[in-house]
C-alpha cells in the first residue's frame, strides 16, 4: 500500500493508498488448511478493514513503539480461512485501511521516514505430492534497530532438506543498509541479488521476485545448511544500525515426520467410599506429521506413586484420538485427597519409547478426593389440583433446602430423569411453577458434598379439587360467557352429569364430559326448536360421580340473551 520509498517531503501521506490487491494461485493438488491475514502501519491502528468487500475485524492486535522516535506502530491479525477456502484462487483486495489522517496529525512519521501501511496473508496448504513437513508460525511485532534475538522453539529436525524460513517485516528501506544483518544460529543469511547479506530488509518479495515492495518484506530463505538434524530450537538474530524494521511473523518449514501424543482425563468414576476408581481418558495425536504407533505406553500416578499402566491399542492417525479406561485401586491407607497424573509415552519410570515433536505435553493432572455420599431426608409427595387428565402445576422449590440433612452439603438441582440427575444436566429451571403434563411424575434431586453426590426423588400427584361455577351466561357471541362454564370440571371429573332446570322445575338440558357446554338452548321438555330459552334464572344439579364428592352440587345461574 506504499507507492514509493518513505519520503520526507511535504504530504508524505499521499504515498499511501487505502487498498491494494494480490493474487492467490495454488495448484490443484494444494488444498488450503489455514489462511491468516495480517495488516500493519504507522499509528495506533485501524482494526477494521475489508477483504474483497467482506468486513474483517482484528482478532488479535500487536503494538510497538520505536525506541528512536517514540512513535507507535500497529499490526492486526484475523483468521480468514473460511473465506479463502470458499473463494479459492483469484485476486484478493484489502481495502478501507486509511492511515492518512495519522500521518497528517503526526508529522514525526514523515520526518523520520517511517510512514507505511500494508498487508500480507500466510496460507498453509496440504499437498500429498510433498513430504510431510512441520510448519511453525510465530507472530508479534518487534522492532530493530539494535540487536533483536528470537528463539524458535518446538522444533525437532529429522531431515533438513529444503528447510526454509520466511518473514513478514515492515518499514525496511532499500537505500539503508547500515549494520543490517539477518542470522540463524550465528550464520548470516542472504538471497542475492534480491536480499544481499548486508541489506536483508530492503522492500523485496521472494515469492514474486519484486524489489519494489516498498516499506515491507516478504522474504523466504533456505536454511538447510544452517540447522542440524536433531535441533529442537533455532536462534534468529537481526540487527540494524539505522533502518527501523518491524518483524510481524516468522514461518519455518522443516521435515519433521513425528507424532505428538497428548492425553486428558475425561472423567473419574468412583463408588463413594471405595478405593477403586475407573479413569476414562483420551489420547490425541494432534499438531503432528505422522501416526502414533499402537502400544504406546500409558502410566498413572497418584501422589507420585505408580498405581496403573496400560497402552494404546490402535495406530492413532494424524489428528486422531483413542479413548480408553483403566481401573486403578488405591493402596490401603492412601489419603482421601490426592493428585492423579496420567502420562502417555511413559513406561512407568518416566521414560518414553516414541520420539515426538513435543516431549513436554504428554501428561495431564487432576486433583481427586475420596469420600462418602451425602445423606438426605425422605420427601413426601407433592399434591396440587388436577387441571385435566392428571395435569398439574407445582411449586416444590422448598424441597431444595428441606432435603438436606447437613448444612455443608449443596443442593445442585431438580431433574426430570435419573440420567439427567446423574450427569447434572438439563436441570428444571422453574421449580416454583412447574407443569407436569401427567401424574404421578417422579422428580429427582441431586445433592453433593466435597467428595461425592447422592440422588433422591419425590412424587408429584394431582387430586380432584372442587370445580368453580361461573353462573352467568350471555349467548351473544361476544366471546365472553357465551356458555355455562365450570372451571376444573372437564377432563377432571370424567363421569360427571349436569342437569339444568327452569324455574318451574322442568328439565331443559342434560350434559356430560362428551357434550358441549350449555349455551342457552333447550334440548329437553317442551321447547325443542333449538332456539334460546327466555332470559331469567335457571338451576343446575351437578353430579361429579367421584368418591371424594358423593353429594351433588346444586346452584343457580342467570341466562341473558
Amino acid at each position: 500500500m506504499n507507492l514509493g520509498e518513505n519520503n520526507i517531503t511535504e504530504g508524505c501521506e499521499d504515498l499511501l493508498v487505502t487498498s491494494s490487491s494480490a493474487n492467490v494461485n495454488l495448484n490443484s493438488t494444494q488444498i488450503i488448511q489455514n489462511a491468516y491475514l495480517y495488516w500493519a502501519g504507522s499509528g495506533l491502528g485501524d482494526f477494521n478493514v475489508e477483504l474483497n468487500s467482506v468486513d474483517i475485524t482484528a482478532q488479535r492486535t500487536f503494538s510497538n513503539i520505536s525506541g528512536s522516535s517514540g512513535l507507535p506502530y500497529f499490526s492486526a491479525f484475523a483468521d480468514v480461512t473460511s473465506q479463502i477456502i470458499s473463494n479459492g484462487n483469484g485476486t484478493y483486495t484489502l481495502s478501507d485501511l486509511d492511515l492518512s489522517q495519522t500521518l497528517i496529525d503526526e508529522s514525526g512519521y514523515c520526518n523520520n521516514r517511517t510512514n507505511f501501511a500494508g498487508w500480507a496473508m500466510i496460507i498453509v496448504y496440504k499437498d500429498t505430492t510433498l513430504p510431510l513437513n512441520q510448519i511453525n508460525i510465530y507472530d508479534g511485532l518487534q522492532s530493530i534497530p539494535s540487536a533483536l534475538n528470537i528463539t524458535l522453539n518446538s522444533l525437532n529436525v529429522i531431515d533438513n532438506n529444503n528447510a526454509q524460513i520466511g518473514f513478514i517485516a515492515w518499514e525496511g528501506d532499500k537505500n539503508l543498509a547500515v549494520g543490517e544483518t539477518l542470522k540463524i544460529n550465528g550464520n548470516t543469511l542472504s538471497n542475492p541479488p534480491l536480499n544481499p547479506a548486508n541489506n536483508a530488509f530492503n522492500g523485496t518479495n521472494s515469492i514474486t521476485g519484486s524489489d519494489t515492495l516498498y516499506n515491507m518484506d516478504l522474504d523466504i530463505y533456505n536454511i538447510q545448511n544452517n540447522i542440524a538434524i536433531g535441533d529442537t530450537s533455532a536462534q534468529i538474530q537481526l540487527t540494524s544500525g539505522q533502518d527501523v524494521v518491524l518483524i510481524n511473523a516468522i514461518v519455518t518449514k522443516l521435515n519433521s515426520q513425528l507424532p505428538d501424543a497428548s492425553i486428558v482425563i475425561n472423567s473419574n468414576i468412583q463408588d463413594c467410599g471405595s478405593k477403586k476408581i475407573m479413569v476414562n481418558y483420551t489420547v490425541s495425536n494432534s499438531n503432528c506429521t505422522t501416526s502414533l504407533p499402537a502400544g504406546t505406553p500409558i502410566a498413572i500416578y497418584a501422589n507420585g506413586q505408580l498405581i496403573g499402566q496400560t497402552q494404546t491399542t490402535t495406530i492413532i492417525p494424524i489428528n486422531g484420538t483413542e479413548t480408553g479406561q483403566l481401573l486403578i485401586t488405591l493402596p490401603v491407607g492412601f489419603p482421601n485427597d490426592f493428585n492423579i497424573i496420567i502420562v502417555v509415552d511413559d513406561t512407568g519410570n518416566g521414560n518414553g519409547i516414541v520420539q515426538e515433536i513435543l516431549e513436554n505435553n504428554n501428561q495431564f493432572s487432576a486433583a481427586f478426593s475420596l469420600g462418602f455420599a451425602p445423606t438426605f431426608h425422605i420427601l413426601e409427595t407433592k399434591f396440587t389440583c388436577n387441571k385435566g387428565l392428571t395435569k398439574g402445576t407445582f411449586n416444590f422449590f422448598d424441597y431444595s433446602t428441606s432435603v438436606l440433612t447437613n448444612s455443608s452439603d449443596t443442593f445442585v438441582g431438580f431433574y426430570e430423569s435419573l440420567a439427567d440427575a446423574t450427569s447434572a444436566t438439563n436441570a428444571i429451571s422453574n421449580p416454583t411453577n412447574y407443569t407436569a403434563d401427567a401424574t404421578p411424575k417422579e422428580i429427582f434431586i441431586r445433592i453433593e458434598n466435597q467428595h461425592c453426590f447422592a440422588i433422591t426423588s419425590f412424587l408429584l400427584q394431582t387430586k380432584n379439587c372442587p370445580p368453580t361455577v361461573y353462573n352467568y351466561v350471555s349467548n351473544n357471541n361476544d366471546g365472553s360467557n357465551d356458555s355455562f362454564f365450570i372451571d376444573g370440571l372437564r377432563n377432571v371429573f370424567m363421569n360427571f352429569e349436569l342437569e339444568i332446570y327452569n324455574r318451574w322445575g322442568t328439565l331443559i338440558w342434560t350434559g356430560n364430559n362428551n357434550t358441549p357446554d350449555w349455551d342457552g338452548v333447550a334440548t329437553n321438555g317442551l321447547r325443542l326448536d333449538s332456539s334460546n330459552v327466555p332470559e331469567g334464572t335457571y338451576f343446575y344439579i351437578l353430579n361429579l360421580n367421584d368418591a371424594d364428592f358423593p353429594n351433588p352440587l346444586i346452584g343457580w345461574l342467570y341466562f341473558r340473551k
